[in-house]
């Protein structure tokens, strides 16, 4: 059966942008902090080393109660029996990645357009990346910021979960989380942070208060 994925604060793992410290280190602070979202990104580990991480990860959000997705590596997802899956546009194509997952696994699409959003509903996704919303450079040939028009055109109209990303900080969460997407996700600000727990502390008091 599908575990039904939370509302809040979304984390993603960037090894290439936390300090020196590796991604256990990293999200073994976000747990111990409350996340109870986390991705799993890595664009430049081997798929082994990926696959011993995620690994370590699986247990460690099945123990601290965290809906736990894998991007990109399907096979790394199905292997380690993730809650989650997330595809970008240049990945394959959704359709083909539930033939491979079955019913019981979320699967996730990056959004940059009105019609993606439109198409990635009717193709059968779970839920949306919409964004980047700011300039972000946690991606190689990120793609340009869609702003808070993009934001507010999925709240309106696409019914399923919508992740607000890119260049999301402290300093401009409230603007974003104004529009009520389900989950806001913050990556370099949290994993590059001197301390993690008082930045995910601040976040979530940020969106706390606006309820």
């Amino acid at each position: 059966m599908k575990k039904q994925m939370p509302k809040g604060l979304y984390a993603i793992t960037a090894e290439n942008f936390s300090n020196g410290k590796d991604n256990i280190v990293v999200v073994k602070e976000m747990l111990d902090s409350g996340i109870k979202i986390l991705q799993y990104r890595d664009k430049y580990k081997s798929k082994f080393e990926k696959f011993k991480q995620c690994e370590i990860i699986r247990k460690l959000t099945l123990d601290h109660d965290c809906f736990f997705i894998v991007n990109d590596d399907v096979d790394i997802a199905l292997a380690v029996q993730s809650d989650g899956v997330h595809i970008g546009q240049d990945d394959i194509p959704l359709k083909k990645v539930r033939e491979l997952t079955g019913e019981n696994i979320t699967i996730g699409l990056s959004t940059h357009s009105p019609e993606q959003a439109l198409l990635a509903v009717e193709q059968g996704a779970d839920y949306i990346g919409v964004g980047p919303i700011y300039k972000t450079f946690t991606k190689e040939n990120a793609t340009d910021p869609v702003g808070l028009n993009y934001l507010d055109f999925c709240v309106r109209n696409i019914a399923i979960p919508k992740i607000a990303i890119g260049g999301i900080k402290l300093s401009n969460l409230l603007e974003v989380y104004r529009y009520s997407p389900e989950n806001i996700c913050m990556v370099t600000e949290i994993t590059s942070s001197s301390s993690i727990g008082l930045t995910i502390k601040k976040a979530q008091e940020i969106m706390h208060d606006y309820c």
